[in-house]
This record gives structure tokens, sequence and C-alpha cells, in this order.
């Protein structure tokens, strides 16, 4: 406004005429279109570097993936919508989240979505943050794990985003090895928690999971039997450090997620004490 103003006035003082006041309140309006595109610019980067900025980019990224990863192997199945669903409903998320979740999440189902682009964004915001980065291919390793089984498409799109991430094959290996023990902590937990909800004990007891192995412990926490004590404990102190849910929300993890790191945390503690006991420390 203030350059549609000073251009009108300064036309007409300077042609005496009402068609000089128009070429400079056109000029002006030019100015003032200008401005307003530097102030956009400084109001965008100022976003782009909030935190508010950074949770929405994760939250939109990784559903947006999620969908992507189960359109992988051809045809999205009911077990990944459940999955998704699953995720959703574990984040508490309201009406609005929900619609936006499931607008990434079909967004992600589209042919020629752009995978590394989307990544590339992903690790602009995150990329000096290896614990974020892992939380988010941990959820996509969970994705292709929806049916249980992990197709060789899955598994070389998921080798595909870890080495954007900046993750090797052994990396992915490991993680992989990490969340099928975990999957086998969370089936055991849910069945015994269905235990307590009076239903037919008779239909739930034939298809009883078996409790969690020492090895599923190991894999968890991600050590072997062959590992020392102190490397165990060492390492399970650097686990639940990189996912304590304050520490990840603070650095950029959508506060919803937080039950999903919640969760991993629990996990890790069970597996821990499983350890614990049968080694005796």
């Amino acid at each position: 406004m203030i350059g549609k103003i000073a251009g009108a006035l300064f036309g007409f003082l300077l042609v005496r005429h009402f068609l000089g006041a128009l070429a400079g309140l056109w000029i002006g309006h030019l100015f003032d279109k200008a401005l307003q595109r530097m102030n956009d610019k400084g109001n965008v980067e100022e976003w782009l570097i909030s935190n508010d900025a950074k949770q929405s980019i994760f939250f939109y990224t990784t559903f947006s993936v999620m969908g992507h990863v189960a359109k992988a192997s051809g045809r999205v199945t009911p077990e990944h919508i459940k999955t998704a669903n699953d995720f959703m409903d574990q984040m508490r998320l309201n009406e609005q989240q929900v619609a936006e979740a499931k607008d990434a999440f079909r967004e992600g189902k589209l042919l020629g979505f752009p995978l590394k682009k989307k990544i590339k964004q992903f690790k602009n915001h995150f990329g000096n943050r290896r614990d974020l980065c892992q939380f988010f291919l941990e959820i996509q390793i969970q994705t292709a794990y929806s049916d249980s089984i992990l197709e060789a498409d899955e598994y070389n799109l998921l080798i595909n985003i870890a080495k954007q991430l900046g993750f090797n094959k052994r990396n992915l290996t490991q993680l992989i090895a990490m969340w099928e023990a975990e999957m086998r902590f969370q089936n055991y937990k849910q069945q015994q928690q269905e235990k307590y909800k009076q239903y037919d004990r008779k239909s739930s007891s034939s298809q009883e999971a078996k409790a969690p192995s020492l090895l599923d412990a190991y894999a968890v926490i991600g050590v072997s039997d062959r590992d020392s004590v102190r490397d165990i404990k060492r390492a399970y102190k650097r686990l639940m450090s990189q996912n304590h849910p304050d520490k990840l929300v603070a650095k950029g993890l959508p506060p919803e997620m937080m039950e999903v790191a919640k969760q991993k945390t629990q996990d890790i503690q069970s597996a821990y004490e499983i350890i614990k006991k049968a080694r005796d420390f």
C-alpha cells in the first residue's frame, strides 16, 4: 500500500497529470508485491527452521512414505491399512490430524511419488539427528512388515530409504532383526492383555503366542549372547537415551508420536529385564 501511494504521488508531481499518477500507482503496486514476496520469504524461512515446521515435515513425510512402502509390493493390503490406522490410534490423533495422515498416505501410494525428493527434504531437517532418522526408518520397516512378510520389493525400497538417510545395508539388517524381535514382544504382550478381557479362553489358547525368547531379548537390545555384561548395559543405556520420548520431541519428533517412542522404550526395558535375569546381573 505504501508503494502505491508513494508511486501515485510521485507520478502526478512528475508529469502533473492523472496518467502520471496511474503509472506511478502501477509502479508502486509492483514495488508492494516485491516487498511482500521478500517478507513472505522471510516468514517462510523463519517457519522452516521452527520446531513446528520440523514436526509437520516429520509427520507428513512419515505417513506419505508409509503409503509408498505399502504400495511397494504392488498393492496396499488390508494389513497395511490396519497398521496405518493402528499407528494413528496409538498417536491419538484428532480428526483433522487423521485426515492429514490419510492424505499423506494416499499421496505416497500415487504413481510417480517423488520419494527421493521427500527423503531429501526430510534429511535436510533431520540429517544431523541420526536417532530421529532411525526412528523414521523403523516406522517404515514396521509398515513393510504389516503382513509379517518382508517381500523383495519392500526390502529393496527400505535399502533405498536407508541409504538416503545415511544407513548402510548392515545397519538396515540389524534394525530389521531388532524389529522382528520387538514384534514378537508386542504380539505376546497383546495376547497377555487380551487374557484379562473375559472372552473365550479356548480360542485364544490354541493361538497363544510363545513368550519372547532370550535371543529375542538380545535382538531388541541389538546385542548377542557373546557380548559382555558391560557391553549389554552400554547398549541398553544408549537405546533408552536414543528413544527417550521427551528428547525426541525436543529434536523435532511430533508430540503425537511420543506414544510410539514410549512403546519402544517399554519393549527395550522388557528385553533388558529378560537378559538381566538370564545373565544374573
